[in-house]
């Protein structure tokens, strides 16, 4: 063909017949395409067969057999290129072509596609639709070999299993088809059929392996240990990772259970749990194997990883913990194991035994969660059929007294009339008195002495309660009865051998004392001496109390005989000896010595307490030896030093008088009427009046006396007669202990002389008298008139009961205040001990630390004090070291504290006993302490419970979770009331399991 004559036939054909070129050229030939389109899929040319049989489809028409065959090469096109439509595409050929001879082998093809591509889900759902009547024998098996396979794979197993069954005896699937029938058998817990078809093909190579292994854990669980180790041992050399923990974990329960325990422990070592965490029975397992061998620690490093268990396994575990701990002589931790255990019920003969060790471990060591005999009844109520009845009843009393508390004793024996009911009671009632007489409860002490003197089984226990109801009755002001008592106490024969005996004699001479008894009181206290005691304080005392006792008898030769041995001994009131022994030299009418005593004792006391009295004292023996000068600059020294004592209005009065008696007549008013305006309403100032009047008079000037008289408004002569005549009636009645007439009486009398000459006295008697009567709120006016005043002879006995008022009702704000003053003012050293004590107290209150430990070391330098007096000094200096986190301080006061304290300081003292020996890391000691606060002051239940978080945390240290969860679970349940304490437990819980369920499955958190 010539090229360029054919050029414009080309381009003529181009430019009208390209739309329909391609069109003409198929449809020349139209089964010759399809033709091709077949043989392109065949040769697995997808897109380019698609798109022809896409192409060629609408060529034919509907009824056309060729068309069907389109549409359902290009769905298998699009099935096999794996596009979003092809399920839809083969659907939709289907529904269109009912009666296709393609229908069929469109259900087969599509889902032998998704089986050879491993998509058995959408395998199964085609396999579904085939109908297999025309498939031959051999596709049939195919068949039912990919369909069965494709359920098993989509865990399908009942549907599955069925298929598999049609297959066991073929030739070519048959062992297949047994493998798998037997795994859905396994996986279904029907292990007879899976046992007899895993059987089958256990030495099939392609099986043996796992074939194995399912029969190990099939035998296993149908109980056939000895297979079940025989099947899966030899396994456990090959096999890695996973499988190997899992193997492990059958062949060591296997051998558990065949009580082989030294066996199975290497294997349940090896497993290494679900997610590699292990669960609660996994633990039980290894430890009950490890305490099977006796093995103890090894079992505790086990059992107490089973927290937050609730079951039988559980229960069994905590109960054969208790047990390691108790082979281990780790009585506290076996006693929260034996609790746990006995408060769960799956179990009712482990949680009855367990209940009763728990029992007799709380009497033995002490229980921190209830009272021990609280525990030992709630035994007997859930119990009361035990042969260890009796046992525990006869426990009950006795935990009562070991854990001091007497009160619930008392209460459990009242009803009780039994010989030794009756013994105990005695015992107890005694205990009772004792530990309410150590916290100054002296009337309820009292009661119960006298309800123990009502039994006397024990001699020796009558003769105590005798000396200690003398004792209260004593601290009561009761001196007559008290003298009585310790009287009695001396003629029982039982009395000699008791610790009480060695002083009974200093208290019988101070009951005289107390009545004025002074020769029997002397004679008493010589008697006590001459035992040749040890005891240095009573004996420096009882030679004051010799001395004094001569003194009021006027026999002043042996009293100074008497102080000076009690100088000689170097003790306490020292002082207090040198000054009465220059009284005593006045008295002998011996002004030398007696002035050169006292310029002795001034020399050498230079803080004592009687130093205002000695210059007073001195000032009145210089004036009697006529020496002015010398008397008025003693009295001087006193009035500028002591500004607030007593006697500086007397000491006033005498330098008038010294005035008065020199001709210094305007010296002497002028002393007179700063007398007056000091001190308005005081004897003093009504003698100053007196005196002023005189030297008035004197100087013939009466006019500018009665000017001045006017401006002094306590001073009124028209009524002072009816002034004195009731407030004497009122006065009377007061001195005769009559209280309730005399209150209304002063009442009475302030009523009408609201100034009067005896306003002072009247508002601190009735004060007093409304004290005595109970009625402490109302005596706040009066005393609070009393202290107002100028400083008075009343002064600080009205600040002392003001002072007590307050602290009565916990007013620390109005309290502070009084007490400050009654230590700057107070001559009597009890009451600057008890202002000292309390200060201390009120500081600590108000958060002013410094403030209160100043005081708390005041009140420690008196070598007099009270055990109970310094343990609260100490205890103020400990918290308030805690509260500005100086724990070395704190560390050392509370050291203190433990070895003087009683009673709830001591628990408080020996919570941070164990609180700094828990931040020194001795947890064990930490520990220890802790178990004494449970055995010995349970009863002050705050302190338990902190003591017990400590305790948890010692045992978190010590890797026992167990112990540590435990206890701070309980701490949460038993101690609702203690809100901060809560608190503190559930954050530690919360930490510990955070970190426990890391390992172990069982834990939730």
């Amino acid at each position: 063909m010539n090229y360029k004559n054919s050029v414009l036939p080309f381009i003529i054909f181009f430019i009208f017949g390209t739309a329909f070129a391609q069109k003409s050229a198929i449809y020349t030939n139209p089964l010759k395409e399809y033709n091709h389109a077949v043989e392109l899929y065949q040769n697995r040319a997808y897109v380019a067969a698609q798109h022809k049989f896409n192409a060629l489809k609408s060529e034919f028409n509907n009824a056309s057999e060729l068309k069907a065959n389109c549409e359902y090469y290009a769905a298998n096109c699009a099935i096999v290129l794996g596009q979003r439509n092809s399920d839809d595409l083969m659907q939709q050929f289907v529904d269109k072509y009912p009666t296709s001879t393609k229908r069929n082998s469109a259900f087969l093809d599509v889902a032998d596609y998704y089986f050879k591509v491993g998509k058995y889900s959408y395998a199964a759902k085609w396999y579904k639709k085939v109908n297999t009547t025309n498939l031959t024998i051999k596709q049939e098996e195919t068949y039912n070999f990919n369909y069965a396979y494709s359920l098993f794979a989509t865990k399908s197993y009942s549907e599955a299993k069925n298929y598999f069954l049609n297959l066991l005896d073929s030739q070519e699937y048959g062992a297949q088809a047994k493998y798998y029938y037997g795994f859905i058998a396994y996986n279904q817990d029907d292990y007879e059929t899976a046992d007899k078809y895993l059987g089958e093909v256990e030495e099939d190579t392609s099986f043996k392996k796992d074939v194995s292994y399912y029969l190990a854990d099939m035998n296993f669980k149908l109980g056939r240990f000895e297979i079940a180790i025989e099947k899966g041992e030899p396994l456990l050399e090959k096999s890695r990772g996973l499988e190997h923990s899992e193997i492990s974990k059958i062949v060591g329960e296997s051998y558990f259970n065949l009580q082989k325990y030294n066996k199975a422990i290497p294997h349940l070592k090896n497993y290494k749990g679900k997610r590699g965490r292990w669960n609660n029975t996994d633990y039980y397992l290894l430890g009950y194997s490890y305490f099977k061998q006796n093995d103890f620690e090894n079992a505790i490093n086990n059992f107490n990883k089973i927290i937050d268990g609730n079951n039988g396994v559980a229960q069994n575990a905590y109960y054969h913990l208790a047990e390691c701990y108790l082979k281990l002589e780790q009585k506290n931790e076996a006693l929260n194991a034996f609790r746990n255990a006995a408060q769960m019920k799956f179990e009712p003969e482990i949680k009855k035994d367990a209940w009763l060790n728990y029992a007799k471990l709380s009497y033995e060591i002490g229980n921190p969660y209830k009272s021990v005999p609280e525990v030992l009844q709630e035994y007997i109520e859930l119990y009361p059929n035990s042969t260890h009845k009796e046992e525990v009843n006869d426990l009950i009393i006795s935990a009562y007294i070991t854990s001091k508390d007497y009160k619930g004793a008392l209460e459990f024996l009242k009803n009780k009339k039994g010989t030794k009911e009756q013994a105990l009671f005695q015992k107890v009632a005694f205990y009772r008195g004792v530990e309410l007489f150590s916290k100054g409860n002296y009337k309820l002490a009292l009661e119960n002495f006298e309800n123990s003197l009502t039994v006397s089984l024990d001699k020796t226990i009558t003769a105590k309660a005798t000396f200690w109801k003398g004792e209260s009755n004593y601290r009561l002001n009761n001196f007559k009865d008290a003298l009585t008592d310790f009287n009695n106490f001396k003629t029982k024969s039982e009395a000699s051998d008791t610790a009480e005996f060695e002083h009974v004699d200093y208290n019988i001479a101070y009951a005289y004392f107390k009545q004025k008894e002074y020769a029997n009181a002397t004679d008493a206290f010589k008697k006590y001496i001459s035992k040749k005691i040890d005891d240095e304080i009573r004996k420096n005392d009882s030679y004051l109390r010799v001395a004094d006792g001569y003194f009021v008898n006027s026999d002043y030769s042996n009293a100074i005989n008497y102080y000076n041995k009690a100088i000689e001994t170097n003790g306490i009131d020292g002082d207090y000896a040198q000054f009465q022994k220059a009284i005593c030299y006045g008295l002998t009418g011996n002004e030398n010595l007696k002035i050169e005593t006292l310029n002795s004792f001034l020399n050498k006391h230079a803080r004592s307490t009687y130093r205002d009295d000695a210059f007073y004292v001195l000032g009145n023996s210089y004036i009697k030896k006529g020496a002015n000068q010398q008397a008025i600059a003693s009295f001087d020294n006193l009035i500028t030093t002591y500004k607030r004592s007593p006697l500086v209005s007397k000491s006033l009065l005498k330098k008038g008088l010294i005035y008065y008696n020199t001709d210094q007549s305007e010296q002497a008013l002028t002393t007179y009427k700063s007398v007056v305006n000091r001190f308005p309403n005081t004897a003093e100032a009504r003698q100053a009046v007196k005196d002023a009047r005189q030297i008035y008079v004197d100087l013939g000037n009466v006019d500018e006396y009665a000017r001045w008289i006017k401006n002094v408004d306590f001073v009124n002569v028209s009524n002072a007669d009816l002034d004195n005549d009731m407030f004497e009636s009122a006065e009377k009645q007061y001195l005769q202990n009559n209280h309730s007439k005399s209150i209304s009486s002063f009442k009475k009398y302030l009523l009408n002389f609201p100034k009067g000459l005896h306003a002072l006295k009247a508002h601190f008697y009735l004060a007093q008298s409304l004290f005595s009567e109970d009625k402490h709120k109302e005596t706040i006016p009066h005393y609070g008139y009393v202290i107002e005043q100028q400083q008075n002879e009343f002064t600080e006995n009205a600040l002392s009961r003001l002072a007590l008022v307050y602290l009565e009702k916990n007013n620390w704000q109005k309290a502070i205040p009084v007490l400050e003053r009654l230590e700057k003012e107070a001559n009597l050293p009890q009451n600057k001990t008890f202002a000292e004590s309390n200060l201390m107290k009120g500081y600590y209150e108000n958060k002013e630390y410094s403030k209160a430990v100043a005081h708390a070391e005041l009140v420690l330098k008196n070598s007099k004090l009270e055990n109970r007096v310094k343990s609260d000094a100490q205890i103020i200096i400990a918290r308030s070291a805690i509260k500005t986190n100086n724990e070395s301080k704190a560390r050392n006061a509370y050291n203190e504290v433990e070895k003087i304290a009683s009673g709830e300081l001591k628990a408080e003292a020996l919570y941070y006993n164990a609180y700094f020996e828990n931040k020194d890391g001795s947890h064990r000691v930490s520990n220890q302490i802790v178990q004494k606060i449970a055995s010995d002051y349970s009863a002050y239940k705050y302190w338990a419970a902190k003591g017990l978080i400590i305790m948890a945390n010692n045992y978190y240290e010590l890797n026992d979770a167990y112990q540590a969860t435990y206890i701070l679970e309980s701490v949460i349940k038993n101690f609702a009331q203690f809100k901060d304490v809560v608190e503190e437990a559930k954050t530690a819980l919360n930490k510990i399991k955070t970190e426990a369920a890391k390992t172990n499955e069982s834990v939730k958190n």
